[in-house]
């Protein structure tokens, strides 16, 4: 977003003037069911919009009301919402962007706008490098999930339509954005059962943070899509003809899997795409009441497996038992004539409006329907992540994340209640999310009828009964056992109140340590403490001394005037800080590039381990906390990590063009072995191309080969030669780059 720099004639600002007003009218006509007074609710916001933004600009050069509108749309026509939303939708850059404030906001629309638009709006830009901005807003953001969930809804549309109008934006911008779309906006709309908005950001993210790999895919999409279409039709023929003799109201489609969830499926079960079977799934919408979904889901699959053999282990029953975001879908896999693997979904029309509309249709719903669902109990989870507000921004959302994602598991009560939990849940989850108490005094368990400890991870299936003891109390080993959010919470506040109690007493010790000094208990004095002994807190600094991990004695060898505690020369800053800050003073993030190869302001910089990037590598540097800069490639497995929650510390990079110098470049080379396939490989390297090994190994299992070679190279193009020589040996089917496993360094 920028100022109008650009001058315009009176008859392009009345051109854009009625443009910008037909952009509202489509946007009424997407908000269907609409009362008169929602009319003049939307009419007004989008009034107070247009005035307030009509100086600005996005980069675009478009006026800056065309995405608040675009985003209002989203939220009527992707997502189902109502008159609150689009109002918010339309003003949901005002308070952050423009003189309105939230109390104009509040005067004009009411409170339960005011609250929706304080939770979009995002916290000032303050520099601090102990925190990342990007986590705190995160964390704004999250904890109203539970206040109006319309908030993240329209976060989420905000998100969809930046990513969509992402091209304006410089590169390094573009990448900072996909990267925090993959690590937080993209599960979250997974997780709120948006589905089409999920694979369309993972899409867009993968664009631009992937783009060579998500062109190649495409154009593999495009090229077999006649082929596909040709498929599809032969295989749905036969269902179609038996579905109308029954007399079902029902539609066949065929969905195209997302391009990056063909590619997750090709990196992690490691094939190419030829070998991806589920490129597309057939799914078969059914028109019939309520209550008769579960049978007539049941015969239709029936009928599926009539004409084609099913796979007994790719049954997915998500009727009997939803999925926690409200999904219901009866999934199978079964075999065509062909010989190829086909997945079917079958579900009905309000199970379709669900999975696609997600948390609306939910809602939409659940009116005629007063029990709890899973959602509920979600959002009931989340309130319990938020009972500790205090936790550091960067914990708060990484167990946020964790929660988002996790797939469930079905156990049981002993009286046979079904309980659903996180898949890799122990019996400690289990117990907490009984109760509170039955969690804290847990002792173990008997999982059907046989005794198993506390760290026991639970199967679908088990039955449960807790076994618990007055004595028993949590302890921080517990936290390595447990995973669910809820569980890790109250063990957290547990261990809290015991640390304040023992902090209590160091207290006390030390206010009688001062009186024997004649030091006056103030909080300056306390500050001075926590700094000399390097403690993060008070509470940390008296928790120690009771447990007599601090030598007081040293408070003889501090100066003292007039019971104030004197400082003889500057505190020693911990030197990994101080590296920290003296990088940071010196970088411009906007403005500076690290040339690599060249002198960067006297700051070490090298390359990262877990990537090996190579000049032709598109790169960027992270400041580290104690190593200086580590340059990353942007498809590195840590660059997302990195590059959402801890943009702050992110550097554009490049390589010096015309130096030459070797680098580490590791390969992975998948085929069938015969003899003397090491050699000819090694002959390769060491002959054709005069690249020098660092290191090789091979595995054979049943005559399938793994060989990892490291080679020194110069760039990606004297990279790609060599892989492509390794191609043309005989019984080698696949050569990749590879990352190393090593963690990133922060």
């Amino acid at each position: 977003m920028s100022q109008s720099k650009k001058v315009f004639t009176e008859a392009e600002l009345e051109q854009e003037r009625k443009e910008i007003l037909n952009a509202f009218k489509g946007l009424l006509r997407a908000a269907k069911n609409r009362s008169r007074e929602d009319t003049r609710m939307i009419r007004k916001a989008f009034d107070v919009a247009v005035e307030a933004h009509k100086d600005m600009r996005r980069k675009s050069g478009e006026p800056y009301i065309y995405h608040p509108i675009a985003v209002a749309r989203i939220c009527a026509e992707e997502m189902g919402l109502g008159a609150t939303a689009i109002t918010c939708a339309l003003l949901h850059d005002t308070v952050e962007d423009t003189h309105i404030t939230l109390q104009d906001v509040e005067d004009l629309f009411g409170p339960k706008v005011r609250l929706i638009i304080d939770g979009l709006t995002k916290i000032p830009e303050v520099f601090d490098e102990n925190a990342s901005i990007q986590a705190e807003n995160f964390r704004k953001m999250i904890l109203t999930i539970s206040d109006d969930i319309r908030v993240v809804l329209i976060k989420l549309a905000d998100r969809l339509h930046n990513m969509r109008t992402l091209g304006s934006m410089r590169a390094d911008k573009q990448l900072k954005i996909a990267s925090e779309t993959k690590f937080l906006y993209a599960p979250l709309a997974h997780r709120l059962g948006l589905y089409s908005i999920k694979s369309e950001l993972d899409d867009l993210a993968m664009m631009y943070s992937e783009s060579e790999v998500y062109k190649k895919i495409e154009t593999n999409l495009k090229s077999t899509q006649d082929v596909r279409n040709r498929f599809i039709r032969r295989f749905v023929a036969p269902i179609k003809d038996a579905l109308m003799h029954e007399g079902y109201v029902f539609d066949i489609k065929a969905r195209t899997k997302s391009i990056s969830s063909i590619w997750r499926k090709m990196h992690t079960k490691d094939i190419p795409f030829e070998e991806v079977y589920d490129v597309f799934a057939i799914r078969i919408i059914v028109d019939t009441p309520q209550e008769l979904e579960k049978p007539d889901c049941w015969r239709i699959y029936s009928i599926v497996t009539d004409f084609y053999q099913p796979s007994p282990d790719r049954l997915r029953d998500w009727i009997s038992t939803p999925r926690a975001n409200g999904y219901e879908s009866l999934h199978t896999t079964v075999m065509s004539p062909s010989g190829k693997w086909v997945e079917v979904q079958i579900r009905s029309k309000r199970m379709d409006e669900i999975a696609e509309k997600g948390l609306a249709a939910h809602y939409k719903y659940k009116e005629s329907n007063s029990e709890e669902s899973k959602f509920d109990r979600w959002i009931a989870e989340i309130r319990d992540l938020l009972e500790n507000p205090d936790a550091n921004a960067m914990d708060f959302v990484n167990e946020f994340k964790a929660n988002l994602f996790s797939e469930e598991i079905y156990v049981f009560t002993p009286k046979g209640e079904l309980r659903v939990l996180p898949n890799g849940s122990t019996i400690l989850d289990f117990a907490y999310d009984i109760h509170t108490d039955i969690g804290d005094k847990c002792i173990g368990a008997k999982v059907n009828n046989r005794l198993v400890p506390l760290s026991y991870q639970l199967l679908n299936g088990d039955q449960l009964e807790i076994i618990t003891s007055s004595k028993q109390k949590p302890n921080e080993e517990w936290l390595r056992f447990v995973i669910s959010a809820r569980a890790k919470q109250k063990i957290k506040s547990s261990l809290n109140e015991e640390r304040k109690a023992i902090a209590q007493d160091g207290r006390e010790i030390l206010e009688r340590k001062f009186k024997q000094h004649n030091i006056r208990f103030t909080s300056d004095n306390i500050a001075f403490l926590e700094k000399f002994y390097g403690m993060p807190s008070g509470t940390e600094l008296y928790f120690r001394i009771a447990k007599g991990k601090i030598d007081l004695a040293k408070l003889r060898d501090i100066e003292c005037v007039h019971g104030i505690l004197q400082a003889e020369k500057k505190a020693v800053v911990a030197k990994m800080d101080k590296h920290e800050k003296d990088v940071y003073k010196k970088v411009d993030k906007k403005e500076d590039v690290i040339i690599i190869g060249e002198d960067f302001k006297n700051i070490q910089y090298q390359m990262a381990r877990c990537c090996n990037p190579i000049p032709g590598d598109e790169v960027f540097g992270f400041i580290t906390i104690n190593e200086g800069i580590k340059i990353h490639r942007n498809n590195c497995p840590n660059a997302e990590h990195l590059m959402s929650k801890m943009n702050y510390r992110c550097i554009k990079a490049r390589w010096q063009s015309k130096k030459l110098e070797e680098r580490i470049a590791a390969i992975r080379i998948n085929g069938i072995d015969n003899i003397g396939l090491v050699n000819r490989l090694t002959e390769i390297i060491s002959k054709q191309h005069n690249v020098n090994m660092k290191s090789i190994s091979f595995e054979t299992e049943d005559g399938i080969f793994e060989g990892r070679i490291k080679v020194l190279v110069y760039d990606t193009e004297h990279l790609e030669q060599l892989m492509s020589k390794f191609e043309q040996v005989e019984g080698v089917q696949r050569v990749t780059r590879w990352d190393t496993e090593e963690e990133v360094a922060n």
